[in-house]
C-alpha cells in the first residue's frame, strides 16, 4: 500500500488511519449506547449549526439531551474523540454526493461539465446545516496545524482525511481525461476556498451575480485543465 506523509505532523498514513478510527470508535455497541451516541451526535450538529455563543461545548451539548459529561467520555473517550466523531458523521452524510462525482458515471462527459459538477456540488453543499456546523467547530479549534495536532489529534486526523478524500474525488473525476495530474491537484486545492468565498457572499447578501461568478470559475478552471492536455 502506498504511504503518504502528513505535512502537518510528519507522520505516515497508518497513524492517521489509526487516529481517525480511534476518534469514531466507541465502546462495544449496544442498543441503548447506540441511541445515546446518535442523540449526542445529532444534538452536536444542531447546536453547532446554530452558531450560538458557547455552542462548541461538548458538556453543554450533553446537557441538552439530558446526558452527562461522563456519558460523553464513555461513548467518545474525550472531547477530541467527540469532535472527531461529529466530523466523521458529516463525512458519512455527504459521501453520496462526493461518490457521484468520482464514479464512472462521469465517463463520456465533457471536461467543462465535470468541472461545473464539482463546483456546483460544493457550492450547494457548503450552504447546508452540516457545513455551518463544521465551520463553527473549526472556528473554535486552533488555527495552527501543529497546535491542532497536539491538542486534538483525532480531530486533526479526521480533518486531514477529508483533504485526502477530496483530492481523490477530484482525481477520479478527471481520471479518464488526458490532463496534467499536477494541475488537478492545484484545482482541487483552489475550489473549496473559492466556494466558501461565494457561499459567504450569498449568506451576507451580495449584489454580485454568484451564478455568473461560478460560471466564470468553471470556464477558467476547465480552460486551465484543458490546456494541460498532451498534444
Amino acid at each position: 500500500m502506498k504511504m503518504w506523509i502528513c505535512p502537518y505532523c510528519h507522520r505516515d498514513s497508518r497513524y492517521h488511519r489509526h487516529m481517525t478510527r480511534a476518534g469514531v470508535a466507541g465502546r462495544r455497541p449496544n442498543r441503548r449506547g447506540n441511541a445515546t451516541r446518535e442523540s449526542m451526535l445529532e444534538a452536536a450538529l444542531t447546536s453547532l449549526a446554530s452558531g450560538d455563543p458557547g455552542s462548541v461545548s461538548a458538556n453543554r451539548i450533553a446537557k441538552e439531551i439530558g446526558a452527562t459529561w461522563g456519558a460523553v467520555q464513555y461513548q467518545f473517550g474525550d472531547v477530541d474523540g467527540f469532535w472527531a466523531a461529529v466530523l466523521h458523521r458529516t463525512a458519512e452524510r455527504r459521501a453520496g454526493s462526493m461518490l457521484a462525482l468520482s464514479k464512472p458515471l462521469q465517463s463520456g462527459r465533457p471536461l467543462q461539465e465535470r468541472v461545473a459538477a464539482v463546483i456546483e456540488t460544493l457550492f450547494h453543499g457548503l450552504a447546508s446545516a452540516d457545513s455551518r456546523a463544521i465551520e463553527n467547530l473549526r472556528a473554535a479549534l486552533p488555527r495552527d496545524p501543529g497546535e491542532l495536532e497536539r491538542l486534538y489529534p483525532r480531530t486533526a486526523a479526521e480533518l486531514f482525511s477529508w483533504g485526502r478524500s477530496w483530492l481523490e474525488t477530484c482525481q477520479n473525476a478527471f481520471a479518464d481525461l488526458d490532463v496534467d495530474p499536477n494541475r488537478v491537484r492545484e484545482v482541487a486545492a483552489l475550489i473549496p476556498g473559492a466556494m466558501r468565498g461565494l457561499v459567504s457572499e450569498r449568506q451576507l447578501g451580495s449584489y454580485a451575480d454568484l451564478e455568473l461568478a461560478r460560471r466564470a470559475l468553471t470556464n477558467a478552471l476547465a480552460g486551465y485543465l484543458k490546456n494541460s492536455r498532451t498534444p
